[in-house]
């Protein structure tokens, strides 16, 4: 098995089966684009008086396993407000893009005096009896799940997840890359519908930070919206040991399968 989600290929990055998702053996999970891409976003980020405060993803197409060219630039400078974008391509076709929106920090408090208390702790926590339908994945072979409530596709939950392999080998994943990696697991881990039945893939992901987490492991509150004959949401508030730290959204392709 691989030791990192991504090796070096010269300057270019190879997906190794770690990245794998669970819907096609030959595409990754979302989690691991995510992380890659927020790495570009900071090696791009030139300005450190300003914070990121917002990530959306798209994922375009499948992500396969294999070669990625990763490009990221600013592409609104600002000494308050900057945009910045990064993109993902495989065989010179776009797969994933991202844009971030970095702002200068808030110098006076608003709202909520006390910081919101986080969910009980990954200690209390159990594994997930989650049956991977191709191994190696990036769940569960680099990431763990620990339940605090609820368990795996049966509705609102709570777990806690951590990264086992690094994204990039080699290097320590960044507070903001683990968030990247653990956002997108909100619809899987709160699905209401059946595995085996249905399809609800996120061709999407926006991230909001409120502040960047410490230390390994992030918390998910996570539920799964469906609206027949319309729409379909995956929302999760997302923790470390001190509090909240943000929110992701995921819109939701359901499909039967």
């Amino acid at each position: 098995m691989a030791d990192a989600v991504f090796m070096r290929a010269g300057r270019r990055f190879r997906a190794t089966e770690l990245a794998r998702g669970p819907w096609d053996p030959d595409a990754q999970h979302g989690g691991a684009p995510a992380a890659l891409l927020m790495r570009e976003l900071e090696l791009a980020d030139g300005s450190p008086h300003l914070a990121l405060t917002r990530v959306t993803y798209e994922f375009l197409r499948p992500v396969p396993i294999g070669e990625l060219e990763v490009h990221a630039e600013v592409v609104r400078p600002g000494r308050r407000v900057r945009l910045l974008e990064a993109t993902l391509a495989a065989g010179g076709v776009e797969v994933a893009r991202a844009r971030a929106l970095q702002v200068k920090p808030a110098e006076v408090q608003g709202g909520d005096e006390d910081p919101e208390e986080p969910p009980d702790g990954p200690e209390l926590g159990r594994p997930s009896d989650f049956h991977a339908p191709y191994r190696p994945m990036f769940y569960p072979d680099a990431v763990e799940i620990r339940f605090v409530s609820g368990s795996f596709g049966a509705g609102p939950c709570t777990a806690w997840l951590r990264l086992r392999a690094p994204i990039v080998a080699g290097e320590e994943p960044s507070p903001l890359q683990r968030v990247a990696a653990a956002a997108d697991f909100g619809n899987g881990i709160s699905a209401n519908l059946s595995w085996d039945e249905y399809l609800f893939i996120n061709p999407d992901l926006t991230l909001y930070v409120e502040r960047e987490p410490a230390g390994e492991w992030i918390c998910l509150r996570a539920r799964t919206r469906v609206v027949a004959g319309a729409s379909a949401v995956a929302e999760s508030e997302l923790f470390d040991a001190r509090g909240r730290v943000g929110r992701a959204m995921q819109a939701l392709l359901v499909a039967r399968r």
